[in-house]
């Protein structure tokens, strides 16, 4: 039986494949802003993975990054009946990370999730240059390449390694994640700058980081990823402890025992442009 993690999984592994094989060769790049990139093999990830979807499942919504919203099509009472009057929306990121997939820096991933009546249920990460396997199901834990994973220890912020990213309008805005990123320099063990939410916040899940926080983000990059944290055991929110959205514009994901630190940190002064 066709389910939606077994489609999110193909879809996440064909699309990783196609990206995999074009690596070094990205294609045509262009510029959504000064420093935001979209190269053609975003676009033919995204047509794959949407027609894999709307193939099964012509009933759902999808969101994408590259081409948008769409509704439901056309479907049958009897398809839509099957749906139980459930609203359902797929969240994709066919490339995220397309700064380094531009530049031949072999970190990036797929990302695909699926909200049932606004609550992202189904998260699949895929890191087609590793061949990781990042999924959750709500309530029911995340995996990695099938096996359980679980959060980090680490009890303070002095003792962690963190990751984090820059905003597009870093050159425009005063908002733009610089002061952060200078507290928690003088404070963690160290801070990473990768360039794939989804993947940091995966790599959060698992453990090899120990928290993560970033601003305006899209609900694409996290939808999955801040499943993956939260069955992996992780705590998620938004930089004043309220609860995270992912259609809003705070992420900040922790293994639980340094996020109230971490808040701290992120309010230890006027936050800028405020």
């Amino acid at each position: 039986m066709t389910t939606p993690i077994t489609i999110a999984i193909s879809a996440a592994k064909e699309a990783g494949a196609l990206l995999k094989e074009r690596f070094g060769n990205p294609g045509n790049v262009e510029h959504k802003g000064a420093i935001d990139l979209v190269t053609e093999m975003d676009r033919r990830a995204e047509e794959l993975i949407v027609a894999l979807v709307t193939e099964r499942f012509p009933a759902h919504a999808i969101l994408a990054e590259e081409s948008g919203e769409s509704t439901a099509t056309a479907v049958s009472d009897a398809a839509a009946a099957a749906s139980n009057d459930k609203k359902f929306r797929w969240i994709i990121d066919p490339l995220d990370g397309t700064t380094n997939y531009a530049h031949g820096f072999p970190f990036f991933s797929v990302s695909i999730g699926l909200e049932v009546n606004d609550c992202v249920e189904l998260g699949v990460v895929y890191n087609p240059m590793a061949d990781e396997l990042f999924v959750a199901e709500k309530d029911k834990g995340a995996t990695l390449n099938g096996e359980r994973i679980a959060v980090s220890g680490t009890k303070t912020v002095n003792e962690s390694l963190l990751v984090t990213g820059f905003p597009y309008d870093i050159r425009t805005s005063k908002k733009n994640n610089l002061d952060h990123f200078g507290n928690f320099a003088l404070r963690a063990q160290a801070i990473r700058r990768a360039g794939s939410a989804a993947l940091d916040l995966c790599y959060t899940a698992c453990g090899r980081f120990d928290g993560y926080w970033e601003m305006k983000l899209k609900p694409w990059d996290v939808a999955a990823g801040a499943l993956i944290v939260t069955e992996a055991g992780g705590r998620i929110s938004d930089f004043s402890s309220g609860a995270f959205d992912i259609y809003g514009t705070e992420c900040l994901a922790s293994n639980g025992s340094i996020h109230e630190e971490m808040l701290t940190v992120l309010n230890t002064q006027t936050r800028a442009g405020e």
